[in-house]
């Protein structure tokens, strides 16, 4: 079969238009793309990219999601995808690393957050940190979102196309306010009056982390995930967090107790005995 297809930016054209059709997410799509290039630009068959892949010791996830972003290839534009779900059906089963999430202490949060100067990017942390919020759900942010009188935020079609009301910090809102007179399209808008993208707030969380000095590898989430953390270990309700969190299923929030301190600190180390 020939898969070399000579105009690249044609193809992702089409391929992000048939991806936003079909409701994939940006990270999904983001991630199709960037094994879509790479696959052309190789000219390799399906079957010799994949065996590539694995021969150099991809992880079973990376190997399977090229293969999904081939068979999506192969199925939008040249219409026949039977070579490569034959290949797919013969990969092993995918079993996701089991990582534990990272987690700042309280004390980091207060350090990351008095790192900038920059207004924006403070109260981009603190909400992202105050909220639980995806980094998604902090670009798509707008100023109807948010109920001032109830202290409280309204996200609308999040991940899973799934509404959830989330609570809005009393110590950010008066700095909210005083943001800017317009309040009707998005909360964070760049010096351009743009949006921000998912890597302009990558970019915001590596520098304040380094001017902070907290040698943890942060990413946005790592806030998400301190909120949830810092719940638990106040004694919220799991199945509240589950909700606050917007998870389908609380299997998803359980993570959470093996990351919190809460019980741990009251075990003595037995060196301390």
């Amino acid at each position: 079969m020939d898969v070399i297809i000579s105009n690249t930016a044609e193809i992702e054209t089409i391929v992000i238009k048939e991806c936003k059709l079909k409701g994939y997410s940006q990270k999904t799509i983001d991630a199709y793309l960037h094994h879509l290039k790479k696959f052309i630009s190789s000219g390799k068959s399906p079957r010799e990219y994949l065996l590539e892949l694995i021969t150099k010791d991809n992880s079973d996830e990376t190997v399977r999601l090229a293969g999904f972003a081939i068979k999506f290839y192969l199925n939008t534009i040249k219409k026949d995808s039977s070579e490569i779900q034959d290949i797919l059906n013969n990969l092993p089963n995918v079993k996701r690393e089991k990582k534990l999430p990272v987690i700042l202490s309280k004390e980091e949060i207060e350090r990351l957050i008095s790192a900038t100067k920059n207004i924006n990017h403070k109260l981009i942390i603190q909400v992202g940190y105050s909220a639980g919020l995806r980094v998604s759900e902090i670009i798509n942010l707008r100023w109807p979102d948010i109920d001032f009188d109830r202290n409280l935020i309204h996200l609308k079609r999040a991940k899973g196309k799934k509404d959830r009301i989330v609570m809005l910090s009393q110590k950010i809102k008066e700095s909210l306010l005083n943001l800017t007179f317009n309040k009707q399209g998005y909360v964070f808008l760049t010096n351009r009056n743009d949006k921000y993208t998912q890597r302009t707030i990558q970019k915001i969380i590596e520098n304040t982390t380094r001017k902070a000095g907290i040698m943890k590898k942060i990413t946005p989430h790592t806030l998400r995930h301190s909120f949830a953390t810092h719940l638990l270990e106040n004694g919220t309700d799991i199945r509240y967090i589950r909700d606050l969190l917007g998870h389908s299923n609380i299997s998803t929030t359980l993570i959470y107790t093996k990351v919190s301190n809460k019980n741990i600190c009251n075990i003595k180390s037995p060196m301390d005995n």
